[in-house]
């Protein structure tokens, strides 16, 4: 039965689908959607048996990445199939050893989860952290095929715990299992009677602990470093307010500074802007220094006659990760815009890190603050307090990254929690 919630939920699919559609005109990520929806449905099942992963974009498949390899450890014959909403997922993982088949996720309608659940056909299903696609669920549901959930967060504030919400509360019936990152999470849904779940943590711990583990060094990176003297910053992801903060401080700071900045768009225009803000005769980026790096005295030279450059600019994808290594001090983008990047890339290589104001949603963020380990700012005048006494304190350095090595240390094992549950219940 159908109720009105259902119907306007339903109605909303179908406006944002269309909203898409007409954005296409014009819009290049909302083109690359409708050509993979297109997509989706001209790609072939793969034999035996099938496992389905949806990952909403980049971050959520980094966190699906344990539970699918170790989901293929324990069930080898298993083919995997991944999907991804955002382009920005798609784009940059679509060739990913770890799947068999990768396609976009085409919008929630009921017509599209019926023929979707008969195109994949899974014996099991994975979503992570907040996506929650009604229609599949119950479609999912219908065809009895195991659903988990994990590296969920509830708060109290979400449609799920509002008086107009108790259809969607109902929709968590189509899980077989839902694991939450938090007691809180798990509190707020035990309340509400949903038994059918239990706290295993944050995937993305496992994750950021095997790139540490399994992951080299960079030469060119590493070249950099070696002909500047003076500390060390890793800006990841960061964005214009973050890059105009960074810029200000460099050039107020009595310290002789290294700088490796990876912005979170890398668009040409973007970068020149980075140079121009922090000075060219400053900068190399990333691809230049890594062409030149055969011709000793020339690789870091931007134009002849300008000094070594001290700032590093990162100018691709799936570099970052790997180079917080080299970090006296992690600053983390995004914290004056929708909210921070991941600062669990930096923690694992027991790395201090500072954000802006905009962490407030963030677990990690909030307990890394709370331990000592992490620092966020609104103002300027307080991140340069912050950055001075962390890059000239060695002993307090040093405490702050203590406590980002147990904080990691002590949070892993999410994954193992996921697949006890998952490999008891996938036998009954």
């Amino acid at each position: 039965m159908i109720n009105a919630t259902h119907i306007l939920y339903n109605i909303g699919i179908a406006l944002y689908g269309t909203a898409v559609r007409i954005a296409a005109l014009w819009n290049g990520k909302a083109r690359l959607m409708t050509k993979g929806w297109k997509a989706t449905w001209e790609c072939e099942r793969p034999e035996g048996s099938v496992v389905w992963f949806h990952a909403s974009s980049l971050g959520e498949f980094e966190q699906a990445r344990p539970v699918i390899r170790q989901f293929k450890e324990g069930h080898p014959d298993y083919k995997v199939w991944v999907t991804f909403f955002s382009p920005s997922g798609y784009e940059v993982r679509k060739d990913c050893q770890e799947a068999d088949r990768v396609t976009y996720m085409p919008m929630d309608t009921p017509k599209n989860a019926r023929m979707l659940v008969e195109a994949i056909r899974p014996e099991a299903a994975f979503f992570v952290k907040y996506d929650f696609w009604f229609n599949t669920l119950r479609e999912l549901k219908k065809r009895s095929v195991k659903t988990y959930i994990f590296s969920a967060i509830f708060r109290e504030s979400q449609y799920f715990f509002k008086p107009y919400g108790r259809w969607f509360l109902r929709q968590l019936g189509c899980y077989n299992h839902l694991f939450v990152q938090n007691d809180e999470s798990l509190k707020l849904l035990k309340e509400r009677g949903v038994d059918w779940c239990s706290r295993a943590g944050d995937t993305r711990f496992d994750q950021v602990r095997a790139i540490a583990q399994n992951s080299e060094g960079d030469e060119t990176v590493e070249r950099f470093l070696e002909g500047n003297a003076g500390r060390c910053i890793v800006a990841g992801s960061s964005w214009e307010p973050d890059e105009e903060n960074l810029r200000r401080y460099l050039d107020e700071s009595p310290m002789e500074l290294r700088l490796i900045l990876a912005p979170h768009i890398i668009s040409r225009p973007h970068l020149e802007k980075i140079e121009q803000l922090f000075g060219p005769e400053h900068c190399i980026r990333y691809s230049i220094a890594c062409s030149r790096q055969q011709e000793e005295g020339k690789a870091y030279q931007t134009l002849p006659g300008y000094p070594r450059p001290n700032i590093l600019i990162i100018d691709n994808i799936g570099l970052l990760s790997r180079i917080y290594r080299y970090a006296d001090l992690a600053y983390i983008g995004g914290g004056f815009g929708r909210g921070i990047h991941n600062i669990l890339e930096a923690v694992t290589y027991e790395v201090p890190v500072v954000f802006g104001p905009n962490h407030k949603k963030f677990q990690e963020a909030k307990d890394i603050i709370r331990m000592g380990g992490g620092f966020g700012y609104s103002k300027y005048e307080t991140m340069k307090v912050i950055m001075d006494r962390l890059l000239s304190d060695d002993d307090y350095r040093r405490k702050a990254s203590e406590v980002c090595k147990h904080y990691v240390t002590d949070n892993t094992g999410s994954t193992v929690k996921i697949m006890e549950t998952v490999n008891k219940q996938l036998t009954t």
